[in-house]
């Protein structure tokens, strides 16, 4: 009857606080090995053990589909759950634990040392009486692990040591895991002590960064939680460990000069990866001076130790990453038992415990970019682009006191023949990848010209998923450091130096090409300043063709405009440029679409494989293909032409249809609007002088900027203003303005309007160009 009325009580006491209430991470965790395990039978709980220790944990669903936890492979146990044990015959854990005092629930949780040191030290009396307690009981492999010296001490003075000792386990209240919240701050039955809570969304509970492994195991005057190691009092701050402590001397130094050691001493939840003294030995020759010479990076190195977060090494299962005090973050994960940091085992002493935070005892120093020099931002990808720049000799011209951008490519984008170049042309090469200013990714827009160490003008590219400069994209991996960024590309940068018309001059590949596009007016298109992609087809798209054929195809001037412009659209697009499998829809200048994608590094234009892609040019770019492009949606009406196309194009079907005739393309297209500083106008009087203002049309200008490294479309609105000196007996250039070729009755009127309105002074000024004024209005 007794033992009926306890198993009743124990379950009323279990639903009163029912953990599967709680939001707490641990209780959910705990419901998702319940789950794991629920073919095994009820209140059957599944657990990963590490392999080669006994660790346990109720793993979270990431740990538990690796089957790993801190990298070490974990196996699968099946364990009664917390209050629940089996019975002779029956799957499962179908009883509730007896319930007990706190004395006797020690026993019932396997807690003996615990229980036999509670014993020793007269604490049974009180644990066995009235109350409410919280016992943070140490396992008995936690009392194995404390240091012997001070586990003698504990056992040679069990009525004063071992008894404080254990009441600095306790605190007078019962505290469920739902509520030890992350953060709070206990006080123990022992002095008054403080004891920090961490409760971690991967489920763990740590108090003093001891890990509950077995929680909430309910009592008739409390409530028992086995943890994994001893207390020990915690009553300094993490600055005054580290005045006391002669290993961490050099980071007391440092954080002094920095001026950070102050906060480690004010109330807070921090986190310390403290460096030794040999660990600031390791540094290369005068990189510490030169960092702790300067307030600004030794500042940052400090803080890029700190943690703003209580991270206990028991609560780490796996890679995380956490923010430090610095404002950048730090890779803190696990292997085996070794703590990590930024992938790298250098814990060699865990968990210290302060009243303000945690320290980790480490073996290297962690220096951000903050605090580098840019050189330094560089990594193993990028270690050809500084070996060069430091055999050249570029490597002197990146000052510390300067502010410098670099453009570093991969390592593979330097072939052996780039290599083997000549000395002075490779250090030209590479000065191109170097700007004399700063410019971090967010400051990068469309349209952009930079200007390189070497005097060259780079143009920037922004596309939907892509930043690239000149032939070149960048990856993944741009850092700011003291003195400048690194951007890292996938190519080496090509600065153009010729336009397209002299490109195609220049390749006897693209000779037919080039003498149709002068038989059909448009040379001066490949010559004019713009922004221009073209995609050329080699000779070898139009073997085959007879000379006559060839000439039929120039006669009709108007059917050979249209198939060339199909081959031109505005805009630069780099190959590189485009999302990886998606296609992307460009208008070409004859009015159809053409379909462009890139598929495993390879460009392809309406399918077709581009045979090379990205040749650059000061008014665009080049893709070179081997067969002729035709617009699908435009049909033929001529017999002699409809051969032709045929004979060089088989993989369309080309439309007949009869009496059908290509859409005339004035040249007007390439006749580029001057919103500043033109278009010209010299304007001579004689006599009186007068001036007019002419307000232009406004001009609504897009392109694409930088934010937060996205790509966004940033809108400006121009207007302009002509102050024109005239007088009644003016003489005056043509002007061409938005493809317009005759504006001289407009201008001859204007100027007759105008003259009569002022008395003739003589000139003050001689005859000269009109000022132009140009405005910025937001809209």
């Amino acid at each position: 009857m007794k033992i009926l009325f306890l198993s009743t009580f124990s379950i009323f006491l279990l639903s009163a606080f029912d953990p599967a209430d709680s939001s707490a991470h641990y209780d959910k965790i705990l419901s998702h090995s319940r789950i794991r395990a629920r073919e095994q039978g009820p209140n059957v709980c599944a657990l990963q053990q590490v392999m080669g220790t006994k660790k346990k944990y109720f793993s979270t669903c990431r740990n538990w589909y690796q089957g790993t936890i801190c990298g070490k492979k974990a196996t699968t146990l099946y364990e009664c759950c917390p209050g629940y044990m089996k019975m002779d015959g029956m799957r499962g854990c179908p009883a509730v634990a007896p319930i007990d005092h706190v004395y006797g629930t020690l026993g019932i949780v396997g807690a003996t040392s615990t229980q036999r040191y509670s014993d020793m030290s007269k604490l049974r009396e009180e644990i066995e009486g009235r109350g409410s307690f919280t016992f943070f009981a140490p396992s008995n492999e936690a009392w194995e692990l404390l240091d012997q010296d001070i586990h003698s001490n504990l056992i040679d003075n069990v009525n004063i040591e071992l008894y404080n000792a254990l009441h600095n386990h306790m605190v007078n209240k019962r505290m469920l895991t739902k509520d030890l919240k992350n953060g709070l701050t206990l006080v123990s039955m022992y002095n008054d002590q403080q004891l920090f809570i961490n409760h971690y969304p991967n489920g763990v509970v740590t108090v003093n960064c001891a890990r509950i492994i077995h929680g909430n195991q309910i009592a008739t005057n409390g409530v028992v939680h086995v943890i994994d190691r001893v207390l020990t009092p915690a009553g300094n701050t993490i600055q005054e460990f580290l005045e006391a402590e002669d290993d961490v001397s050099s980071l007391r130094a440092a954080a002094i000069t920095s001026g950070v050691l102050d906060t480690l001493g004010k109330p807070g939840h921090y986190t310390l990866f403290a460096p030794t003294n040999e660990a600031f030995e390791k540094l290369p020759r005068g990189v510490l001076e030169r960092i702790m010479g300067d307030k600004v990076a030794s500042e940052a190195l400090i803080k890029y130790h700190i943690l703003n977060t209580l991270q206990c090494s028991e609560a780490i299962m796996g890679g995380a990453v956490y923010e430090t005090l610095e404002g950048s973050t730090v890779e803190v994960g696990c292997d085996g038992e070794s703590l990590t940091v930024n992938g790298v085992k250098m814990a060699n002493r865990k968990d210290i415990v302060t009243s303000n935070g945690v320290i980790h005892l480490i073996d290297h120093v962690l220096i951000p970019n903050s605090a580098k020099q840019v050189i330094e931002l560089a990594g193993d990808q990028q270690t050809t682009f500084t070996d060069l720049l430091a055999q050249l000799g570029l490597t002197s011209s990146l000052r510390p006191e300067g502010q410098y951008t670099l453009l570093a490519p991969l390592n593979g984008a330097f072939s052996d023949d780039t290599l083997r170049m000549d000395q002075r042309l490779l250090k030209l090469i590479m000065q191109n990848h170097i700007l004399k200013v700063k410019i971090g990714l967010n400051e990068l827009y469309n349209g952009q010209n930079v200007e390189t160490l070497g005097g060259k003008q780079l143009r920037i590219f922004v596309y939907r998923t892509a930043v690239c400069i000149e032939n070149s994209c960048m990856v993944r991996g741009s850092k700011e450091g003291r003195n400048g960024v690194i951007h890292i590309f996938r190519q080496i940068i090509k600065p153009a130096e010729k336009s397209l018309r002299e490109v195609l001059k220049n390749d006897k590949r693209f000779s037919v090409f080039l003498n149709l596009v002068k038989d059909a007016d448009l040379e001066d298109v490949l010559s004019q300043p713009g922004e221009w992609t073209l995609f050329v087809p080699t000779n070898e798209a139009f073997k085959g063709l007879t000379d006559e054929e060839k000439e039929i195809l120039r006669r009709d001037k108007n059917a050979l405009r249209n198939i060339l412009l199909y081959h031109l659209t505005k805009g630069i697009y780099i190959g590189n440029g485009f999302e990886p499998g998606v296609t992307n829809i460009l208008k070409t200048i004859q009015g159809s679409k053409l379909f462009l994608k890139t598929v495993n590094d390879t460009l392809l234009v309406n399918e077709l494989t581009a045979k090379e892609s990205d040749l650059m040019t000061t008014n665009g770019v080049i893709h070179v293909i081997d067969k002729l492009l035709y617009p699908v949606d435009v049909p033929v009406g001529n017999d002699q032409l409809l051969t032709i196309l045929n004979k060089m194009i088989k993989y369309i079907q080309i439309k007949f249809v009869h009496g059908s005739h290509f859409q005339e393309i004035p040249l007007t297209f390439f006749s580029t609007r001057v919103i500043e500083g033109g278009p010209e106008l010299r304007v001579f009087g004689e006599g009186e002088t007068i001036t007019r203002v002419i307000h232009g049309e406004p001009v609504i200008e897009t392109y694409t900027k930088i934010i937060d490294g996205h790509p966004v479309k940033v809108t400006e609105k121009k207007v302009t203003e002509e102050r024109i000196i005239q007088g009644p007996e003016t003489k005056y250039t043509r002007i061409t303005e938005g493809g317009r070729g005759d504006m001289e009755g407009d201008l001859k009127k204007l100027l007759e309007e105008e003259a009569p309105v002022r008395r003739p002074k003589p000139p003050k000024k001689a005859q000269g160009t009109p000022r132009r004024r140009t405005r910025l209005v937001h809209p």
